[in-house]
């Protein structure tokens, strides 16, 4: 059994803040990532190798500094009694024993369900960009990318960094909507340089305003979308190879629900609840980062810094850091204003779309329920190994629905695993 001081689940941006914080403090800190490289999705490929010296530096002193241990490629299984965690490696099973724990899960793409989103080659905007990093070839293939917010931007830039050419970006919020939420920027003057620099990577690329994909063709594959958009009557058809459509992030607080700690709404969307030192309302357990709420890299890593300080009993240290956590949270709420879901995509499912691909239960089997339970129950939507983190984005939009239990294990295990 392995025994910390500190355990940090997630080795993304917040994450490295928390165990980077506490590891100052002379903290014996562990970090859990399913990952095999620390970075998480932000600076995935490894925290060491990321233009952002924040990630580089973070890693490096972590690395360094003799009291951090990085246990890559293991998942969470589930608590057996309160300050142990129950994980799974590749290879084999093993507890964790920790003081504190730190939860840094981060946050996943937000994908709905329309016409054909199930054929090969519609994937969402974050998962290309990230098959991209890791190799996938994309050289010469024509995507489009589409949904809301600002990943679509750094998506189609890396996509055409690794030879995709990049149809067109379709966003779905309005201009009026964008023009506010850019003046905005005027208060966050880095997200400004940010701006410039993938307007520069995406010179010639079209960017389609208040528009959205109606539906995907294809013979077995994906071979065009069709878009809708706003004021233009006709419907209009664009040839690709690939479609990467995300609307937004949600946060993973899956693991929180099941260690008891309390979640809220913000922004529409269940956060964990936090106080603020960034603790839970269980004892002994933090959380930062989107799993409180998306708010991108520089938020998450004011939270994990404060998390690691009051984890290593030094909260009186993080004034400096609550002040950075206020101003980027201002910026998450303009975000989440900015990019708030039209109401057209809630009337884009047939009754033979799929909602729940595990399971493959369509809209017309799942809008007749009145609630997640009654739909599990009747139809097994969510009862799939994605337990739910797919389609209850999708439900959430489509019907108001949100999952009200978490299913043990956190993620898939093996048997033995859960037995030993």
């Amino acid at each position: 059994m392995k025994r910390f001081d500190v355990l940090v689940v997630g080795a993304g941006p917040a994450g490295l803040a928390a165990a980077h914080a506490a590891m100052k403090q002379g903290a014996q800190v562990g970090i859990v990532d399913d990952n095999p490289l620390a970075g998480g999705q932000i600076w995935r490929g490894g925290a060491d190798v990321q233009a952002d010296p924040r990630g580089q530096q973070l890693w490096s002193e972590l690395r360094d500094s003799g009291r951090m241990i990085f246990l890559p490629q293991v998942r969470v299984l589930f608590a057996p009694q309160p300050g142990h965690l129950q994980v799974q490696t590749p290879e084999a099973s093993a507890t964790l024993h920790y003081n504190k724990l730190i939860l840094a899960t981060g946050a996943r793409e937000r994908l709905l369900p329309f016409p054909g989103w199930t054929l090969p080659g519609v994937t969402g905007a974050g998962g290309l960009q990230a098959l991209s990093k890791g190799g996938y070839p994309l050289q010469g293939k024509r995507v489009v990318v589409a949904g809301s917010g600002p990943l679509l931007l750094a998506a189609a830039a890396t996509l055409r960094s690794k030879g995709a050419h990049v149809v067109a970006i379709v966003e779905q919020a309005s201009t009026p909507v964008l023009l506010r939420f850019g003046i905005g920027l005027l208060a966050t003057p880095s997200k400004i340089t940010q701006g410039l620099h993938l307007a520069r990577q995406l010179r010639g690329v079209p960017y389609l305003r208040n528009s959205y994909v109606l539906s995907a063709q294809g013979d077995g594959t994906l071979q065009s979308v069709q878009i809708q958009r706003t004021g233009v009557p006709e419907v209009e058809t664009l040839q690709c190879d690939y479609l990467a459509c995300g609307y937004g992030l949600l946060p993973n607080v899956e693991l929180a629900q099941a260690l008891g700690c309390a979640t809220a709404s913000h922004n529409g969307q269940t956060v964990v609840k936090v106080d603020d030192m960034q603790r839970t309302t269980v004892p002994d357990i933090y959380c930062a980062g989107e799993g409180t709420g998306i708010g991108g890299v520089d938020l998450a890593l004011a939270e994990g810094h404060i998390a690691g300080l009051a984890a290593s009993g030094h909260a009186n240290q993080a004034q400096e850091a609550m002040g950075r956590r206020a101003h980027w949270k201002k910026f998450a709420d303009r975000l989440a204003r900015a990019f708030a879901l039209r109401s057209e995509l809630r009337t884009l499912a047939g009754d033979d779309t799929i909602v729940c691909r595990c399971e493959d239960v369509c809209h017309g089997d799942l809008r007749t329920h009145t609630g997640w339970r009654s739909a599990k129950l009747q139809t097994r939507c969510g009862m799939g190994p994605c337990q739910g983190r797919i389609c209850g984005g999708a439900t959430e939009v489509l019907y108001g629905w949100r999952p009200d239990a978490v299913r043990l294990p956190i993620s898939p295990a093996r048997i033995a695993s859960i037995i030993e």
